[in-house]
């Protein structure tokens, strides 16, 4: 071996360990934002679930009788109905800073749920600030939807 091959191996080993490093870190990060979609998926269907079900059990839902037609989706009910389930959930401290949008489609009540994601990681490059979101729908009547 000559002298001036000495150490060149210090270099490869440096920049592989940083490169590993950074998958790792990657793979944590990403891991992290998974689960936390996740958990607002959950809680994005609950609200769905519950919303749909007492949206459709308000007062103007029944004021001309179930015979004619299928039930209609009251936005108000339907509204108030999933702010409760994510204040009894305990979704706000699970997930600071969430925002929730109720839409109702015809007889399918639609939320979005987007919440920031803290990463246990800060990889260079990153989102200062990244969010995920989640969508749930719940519809009234299975056969027709």
């Amino acid at each position: 071996m000559t002298r001036g091959q000495r150490g060149s191996t210090a270099p490869l080993v440096v920049g592989c360990a940083a490169v590993v490093l950074l998958l790792v870190a990657v793979v944590v990060d990403a891991s992290a934002a998974y689960l936390a979609r996740q958990r607002l998926a959950a809680l994005a269907d609950g609200a769905a679930l519950q919303g749909a079900d007492l949206g459709a059990q308000g007062a103007d839902a029944y004021a001309g009788g179930l015979a004619t037609g299928g039930l209609a989706i009251s936005r108000a009910e339907a509204e108030a109905a999933v702010r409760a389930y994510l204040r009894d959930s305990g979704a706000a401290a699970a997930h600071p800073g969430l925002r929730a949008t109720v839409r109702v489609d015809g007889d399918r009540l639609v939320v979005e749920l987007v919440a920031p994601v803290a990463l246990p990681l800060r990889l260079p490059g990153a989102p200062a600030g990244p969010t995920v979101r989640a969508v749930g729908s719940a519809v009234v009547d299975p056969e027709l939807g």
